[in-house]
């Protein structure tokens, strides 16, 4: 452990007995796709009851019509933010109509690509954006790759803690809006070189059904008729066969300074890539098929397992906003579902992410090379492909090293983090938390894909069939429990209120939309000025 980190957890201790990290604010985004009694995705449009979801703010889809997308408020208590997605939960279920929400990652059982039904966002040109740019992806990647569910986890420290950092470091000659982001650039490298302890802990995705495969080959084991199960894999979702971009990996975006980011998203978004204009943005009928030729259409295209983010303003794209506000939050995005959680993610990842994230903050973060970018994508395709075999080796500073000799020698920090975060707390929340995880690191068929593979080889059970009586089990446990008659009230305004926005846009003259992406793309060009704090 380096004398800086252990020098930056006496100083903070004071300020953390005065509850300093208990105003973390966290928010969570879960997705699933709505399948039938058979396990498979459904073919119906969004339910009504549910609102619209171009203009509902909790309630959405992602990529495809039958991928819900759950989104809660900012909260400083993760017992209040699981609380808001198990009514987003039981509110749902009112309007399924003899649907479930899938509880896994990869997806329930499909036929063929053309399954996947596009998000229809409506008439707007906005809505129609959102679609086209899912054509595009539908064109690039395949809408199968598209269907894949996770957890998004937005983080963020307290206000009031950048100043208190900063005067520990001596930095207080620096914008604080420039020094929060460099801060939180040390973070997203940390986190990019132990994102695989993550993956191990959380992965829940050692399996899948044979029709997500559409009849590609795959070395992947049979496991009865219909499935494929890797006996040491700890998450498919983040593996070659589920986000996966090929183009993108000549970005080699590695975090080392927002301006480093900035650019080179832009790049990426102005840049033509031949295979791309080689399908057009229009076919032959003048129907928009993409966005752009350019190697991202937007920003959003991009695919990375954490991101600097910062809340746009109207008119705005994020690299935007974050030229010109810094760097506000860090979304976590490489979390599978655990799919023996109603919710999809526990209080006590929760905690233990919390803790993993101010420990990424607080340890050296020195510049990464590109040498050593390409050894923390092999460590993370490791783990996602064999993150359970017990003779795994992870490459650590050039060394092959075990990946249990290498979780226990990170425990220690995590474990003196958690006391941090857990001054004046009686209750040892994220102690408790760690300490209720450790034993994932000597038992890997503790862990979540562990656990699927023990069941589905147990009970010679299909992964659809398995994932199916889950969800009957999570859809009993949520329709059991009373709503917040509050949110119940809040969530049907909203439905009513978001009809209502999304005809008003529907309604509205605007301009062609070939004029309006035009008018985009340009202002997205602009470069912001960093506003002065």
């Amino acid at each position: 452990m380096s004398e800086s980190f252990q020098s930056q957890l006496d100083l903070l201790r004071s300020t953390a007995r005065q509850g300093m990290f208990r105003r973390i604010r966290r928010g969570i985004e879960k997705e699933g796709l709505r399948v039938d009694h058979d396990g498979r995705i459904s073919a119906r449009f969004h339910p009504e009851g549910l609102g619209a979801k171009l203009t509902h703010p909790h309630i959405t889809t992602d990529y495809s019509e039958s991928l819900l997308e759950y989104i809660t408020p900012v909260y400083c208590r993760p017992k209040d933010a699981l609380a808001f997605l198990g009514d987003l939960h039981r509110y749902t279920y009112r309007y399924l109509d003899g649907e479930w929400v899938w509880p896994a990652s990869m997806p329930s059982r499909l036929n063929g690509n053309d399954s996947v039904p596009i998000a229809d966002y409506g008439s707007s040109n906005i809505g129609k954006m959102k679609q086209v740019y899912r054509r595009g992806l539908d064109l690039r990647y395949g809408r199968i790759m598209q269907s894949i569910a996770g957890i998004h986890y937005n983080f963020s420290l307290p206000d009031e803690l950048w100043p208190v950092l900063q005067s520990m470091e001596g930095s207080e000659h620096l914008a604080r809006s420039t020094y929060r982001s460099r801060r939180y650039f040390d973070l997203i490298r940390n986190f990019r070189r132990n994102s695989w302890l993550l993956l191990y802990l959380f992965g829940g995705s050692p399996a899948i059904d044979e029709s997500f495969l559409d009849g590609r080959e795959s070395a992947l084991p049979r496991h009865g008729k219909r499935t494929r199960l890797s006996p040491f894999a700890s998450s498919l979702r983040m593996s070659d066969l589920g986000y996966q971009n090929k183009v993108q990996d000549q970005l080699k975006i590695c975090f080392n300074s927002l301006e480093n980011y900035i650019n080179t998203l832009r790049h990426a978004i102005s840049a033509k890539w031949p295979a791309y204009e080689a399908k057009g943005v229009k076919d032959e009928q003048g129907q928009w098929r993409q966005l752009s030729t350019n190697i991202l259409q937007i920003e959003n295209e991009y695919y990375s397992d954490i991101r600097p983010k910062r809340v746009a303003k109207h008119n705005e794209t994020p690299t935007q906003a974050l030229e010109a506000g810094g760097v506000e939050y860090i979304e976590v995005r490489c979390l599978d579902l655990d799919p023996f959680d109603p919710l999809g993610i526990s209080e006590d990842e929760i905690r233990f992410l919390d803790t993993f994230l101010v420990w990424c903050l607080l340890s050296p973060s020195p510049k990464v090379s590109d040498a050593e970018c390409d050894q923390l994508d092999l460590n993370r395709a490791r783990v996602v492909a064999n993150g359970r075999d017990p003779d795994l080796t992870l490459l650590i500073e050039g060394r092959e090293v075990s990946i249990n000799a290498q979780m226990h020698a990170l425990w220690p920090g995590l474990e003196q983090v958690a006391e941090l975060l857990d001054e004046g707390d009686d209750a040892g929340s994220h102690q408790q938390a760690l300490s209720r995880l450790k034993p994932r690191l000597d038992h890997p068929e503790s862990t979540p894909a562990g656990r699927m593979y023990e069941e589905l080889t147990a009970r010679e059970c299909e992964f659809t069939d398995w994932s199916v009586e889950r969800a009957k089990m999570h859809a009993e446990h949520f329709m059991a429990e009373p709503m917040d008659r509050a949110r119940e009230a809040l969530f049907t305004q909203l439905s009513e209120t978001s009809h209502s926005q999304q005809r008003d846009l529907d309604g509205e003259h605007e301009p062609s939309f070939d004029e309006f992406l035009g008018h985009y793309f340009e202002q997205a060009s602009e470069p912001r000025v960093a506003k002065a704090d």
